[in-house]
């Protein structure tokens, strides 16, 4: 086989002729950012073939002048069969466990009144087995199984093989006294371990909310239902494609659909380490999880073939997955532990909306009408009360959450989160997390920026930045424009923190792909914007979202203040309540049984409001009253 060297890292690879350089590159161990997830329309994966042969399609990406110089896209070229040597100019480091939010430790996950009772996943009970007896004629399980149905109110008992097979010495090295974990189901219980002697009884649970940009997990203790630590940190399948669809283009084969499993997992497992190990924990010893996530990111975590998600009809291979124990799908705890799926809805409204919705009072809603929106890199909504609930979604792009824009970060320490615009000279004063030195802009920093640009008339409603006001903030590139946010002596990167009028257009795309949404599901809901009762906003995102600037931009809809509830992260917080409680977990099987499911694809109306939705902060600017034009404009 041929021997590929990549430069500057000197790295290589040893593949047979026809393999993809991307492959290739992967198999070098190099990082390599590719946001279309190989379909050859983002250019991030742009290489130059310094020596050997190759074949490659010109997808029309690359301008003349690169491809005569030698640079390929990396997901269009294969090797031919000769030694190579590549350079390759962009790779990416991502550090693990880097967002840690210690703000969320010592919540108390039932918190509310309709929290339920508390039933957590999983229990561990002090108990004595008393010794065996000739004339009981019953085993060692037999002994066991009967002791623990006294302790749990007669509830049914399986006891696996695993289990079974150190019951004999366990039972006997302390004379009957064991600690017994035990997982809880609707049907009955399994035991997960039997430990000899008294044992600390606090169980520690895990809650998992995967994200096509970020997965967080929460350790929270069981018999308490505290959180003890949280843990977030970017989905490493992000270099395989930035959003749903590109990472389902990326799955196109076995061994690609399990590089994405082993990623997932391996961002899930290096957190959940991280948190245990600031506990003192093992990470063997946490018993149960509860994962929510939308439908990909689900398919992609065990293993399953995502492709019919995007092809008409839109049918996943799986909505309710069965019962599973952490071995089968790789979560580094301890493996006989039950994990949940929160059960997802449709192709694009997974188990992180029925997660999410556990956290509100919208399912029980008696006569008034409530909207859900979860703001990420999809829009996923659901709109109703307790005698309807319908839901939907949309691609919104990663750039709420940093990604697709050239200097977007996601929100940690230096990403500017708050910006203001001096509307004479068009200078930005900016806020940062953590007060650090600018590094970048985040979601809710973007649409500050816009919102604050739009209002002092420096950018007009189609999102171009005014040519005729001069300002040294901003620069015109040929028929394009630049905004300075940070130049580059205050920023914490050494160069400037500029934003560009294609990265204005992202954002617009996105926010006009919610907004245009939000209008379609409530008009098959036959309910006005205005006799909503309450709008929960969702999401990390969601979380430091400013409600007057995204009004501004239109994304959301023009409600009084006090009908707008932040939720933050609902689907990790639903995950924690469905891992702590059993009546929490029922509610969650049941509102994603009553959820009707809309599909955009199919609905051509769709595409003319996301056209009218395409201008600030709409072309009827009937819909939002409290917005005032831009001033200053000429």
């Amino acid at each position: 086989m041929p021997r590929i060297t990549f430069k500057p890292s000197s790295k290589t690879a040893d593949v047979p002729g026809g393999t993809a350089l991307t492959d290739a590159i992967r198999l070098a161990g190099i990082e390599m950012d590719m946001a279309c997830g190989g379909q050859g329309t983002c250019g991030k994966c742009m290489v130059r073939v310094e020596e050997g042969d190759f074949k490659t399609e010109d997808s029309g990406i690359l301008p003349h002048a690169a491809r005569e110089e030698g640079f390929v896209l990396a997901c269009r070229t294969a090797v031919a069969g000769s030694a190579m040597t590549v350079h390759v100019p962009r790779t990416v480091e991502r550090p693990e466990g880097r967002f840690v939010d210690e703000g969320d430790a010592g919540w108390l996950v039932r918190d509310e009144p309709e929290y339920g009772s508390a039933d957590p996943i999983v229990i561990r009970l002090q108990l004595r087995v008393p010794r065996p007896r000739p004339e009981e004629g019953l085993s060692d399980a037999d002994r066991l199984e009967r002791t623990l149905r006294q302790q749990t109110g007669n509830r049914r008992v399986d006891i696996p093989l695993k289990a079974i097979r150190s019951l004999a010495r366990t039972l006997r090295e302390y004379d009957g006294e064991v600690t017994v974990s035990l997982a809880r189901g609707p049907e009955g219980d399994r035991v997960i371990e039997v430990e000899s002697g008294e044992r600390p009884a606090e169980a520690v649970g895990l809650a998992v909310d995967i994200g096509t940009t970020t997965v967080a997990v929460r350790l929270v203790s069981l018999p308490s239902s505290r959180v003890l630590a949280t843990r977030a940190d970017y989905n490493s399948q992000i270099a395989c494609g930035s959003d749903v669809i590109s990472r389902i283009h990326y799955a196109r084969d076995a061994i690609r659909l399990d590089e994405l499993r082993i990623r997932v997992s391996g961002t899930v497992n290096s957190l959940v380490i991280n948190a245990a190990r600031s506990l003192g924990i093992r990470p063997e010893s946490i018993l149960g999880a509860v994962v929510a996530g939308n439908t990909t990111m689900i398919h992609l975590l065990l293993g399953l073939n995502p492709d019919p998600i995007r092809l008409a009809p839109y049918t996943p291979t799986v909505l309710r997955v069965p019962p599973l124990e952490a071995d089968e799908i790789g979560i580094a705890i301890h493996p006989r532990s039950p994990v949940l799926i929160s059960p997802g809805v449709g192709s694009y409204v997974g188990g992180d909306i029925t997660a999410g919705l556990l956290c509100t009072g919208l399912p029980e809603e008696t006569d008034a009408v409530s909207l859900f929106l979860d703001i990420g890199t999809n829009g996923e909504l659901v709109v109703g009360n307790r005698d309807f609930l319908l839901s939907c979604a949309c691609s919104a792009g990663p750039a709420f959450e940093g990604g697709g824009v050239e200097h977007g970060m996601r929100a940690s320490a230096g990403a500017i989160e708050k910006v203001e615009v001096d509307p004479g000279s068009g200078r930005a004063g900016v806020r940062t997390i953590g007060s650090a030195k600018p590094l970048g802009l985040c979601g809710s920093g973007m649409i500050s920026l816009l919102a604050g640009l739009y209002r002092t008339g420096w950018m007009d409603p189609a999102g171009r930045l005014s040519r005729s006001r001069r300002s040294p903030a901003v620069r015109i590139e040929g028929r394009r424009a630049r905004y300075l946010v940070v130049p580059a002596s205050d920023s914490g990167t050494g160069g400037d923190i500029t934003v560009s009028e294609t990265d204005i257009d992202a954002v617009i795309r996105a926010k006009a792909a919610v907004f245009s949404a939000i209008g379609l599901l409530l008009e098959r809901a036959e309910v006005r914007i205005d006799r909503i009762k309450t709008l929960y906003i969702a999401g990390g995102f969601g979380r430091v979202l400013n409600q007057e600037d995204a009004t501004t931009l239109g994304l959301i809809p023009d409600l009084p203040a006090e009908k707008i509830k932040f939720l933050g992260n609902a689907s990790l917080a639903g995950a924690c309540r469905a891992l702590a409680s059993g009546g929490q977990r029922e509610r969650l099987f049941g509102i994603a049984g009553r959820m009707t499911y809309i599909e955009l694809n199919t609905s051509p109306e769709y595409m003319d409001r996301y056209t009218a939705a395409m201008f600030l902060p709409h072309t009827d600017r009937g819909l939002f009253p409290s917005v005032q034009p831009a001033g200053g404009l000429r």
